[in-house]
């Protein structure tokens, strides 16, 4: 599955930026060396609690608090009509930080990342927040697009007359 093996690369990636190995890994995190073999070198997806234990243990190493920014997560298209690049929030700015995404496995590795960033919060699509908010720890604001919708609707029908 692609998301199995982008899930591998950004693993691998990660290990390599820490200069861990697997071993360190299995150790910092309380996940069993065989299963993070397996899930570097074959194709094994890790479970929620694993997945889990494994980014406290990135996240601990790296030493990420809460940034001071919302991840923006959606497709490169949408980014370009997006205007704001911060938002004012009981007189504090929060800026927000694009994370493009074309694929509900983009949408995930992306999220996965931003939290990894330090974002405060995550904005996404519908079709990939439930599984957002399984994985990561901070709040998740789903976009809802009624008037875009709308407009999709109508084009759709107009295109059918055509």
């Amino acid at each position: 599955m692609e998301s199995d093996h982008r899930f591998r690369e950004a693993l691998h990636e990660v290990l390599d930026s820490l200069g861990w190995t697997i071993q360190e890994l299995a150790r910092k995190s309380d996940v069993s060396p065989s299963t993070l073999y397996k899930m570097t070198n074959e194709d094994r997806s890790p479970s929620l609690d694993v997945l889990r234990k494994i980014l406290g243990a990135i996240r601990e190493a790296e030493g990420q608090k809460a940034g001071e920014f919302i991840a923006l997560i959606v497709t490169r298209r949408v980014l370009d009509e997006v205007v704001e690049r911060s938002v004012q929030i009981g007189g504090e700015t929060v800026k927000v930080r694009e994370y493009p995404a074309n694929t509900v496995e983009d949408a995930i590795v992306s999220a996965i990342r931003a939290e990894r960033d330090g974002a405060v919060a995550v904005v996404c699509a519908p079709i990939v927040s439930p599984t957002i908010e399984r994985i990561l720890d901070i709040p998740i604001a789903t976009i809802v697009p009624k008037d875009s919708v709308t407009e999709a609707i109508k084009l759709a029908a107009r295109k059918t007359k055509a």
